[in-house]
């Protein structure tokens, strides 16, 4: 769906509508908006006792379901020819997600 997604946004000219600040604008929302998701689901998970373990599954699993639940309801919600140019947020915010992700199994 991802791969569709993504293909059908590049036939459409997406990287000719999207500029290089409004990419960068996406990017900065988008990191802001994964900090405070983290940043919720570590307080969360702390004020409700969890271990340690718990506490790291609760940070990786809580906010990682951006682009395979938002894919299939852009597919309803709006027509074909907008969904590449309405998923480009979220796409850049799930790899984000990712490098975050595997940012701090690293560590």
């Amino acid at each position: 769906m991802v791969y569709v997604a993504f293909s059908e946004a590049v036939i459409e000219g997406i990287w000719y509508k999207v500029d290089g600040w409004s990419l960068l604008m996406i990017a900065i929302v988008s990191g802001f908006l994964l900090a405070i998701v983290i940043l919720f689901n570590i307080y969360t998970a702390r004020y409700f006792g969890f271990s340690k373990a718990d506490e790291i599954t609760i940070v990786f699993c809580g906010s990682k379901k951006s682009l395979v639940n938002g894919v299939p309801m852009a597919n309803i919600l709006f027509p074909a020819h907008l969904v590449g140019i309405l998923l480009l947020p979220v796409m850049i915010f799930h790899q984000i997600q990712l490098m975050v992700s595997i940012g701090t199994t690293l560590r």
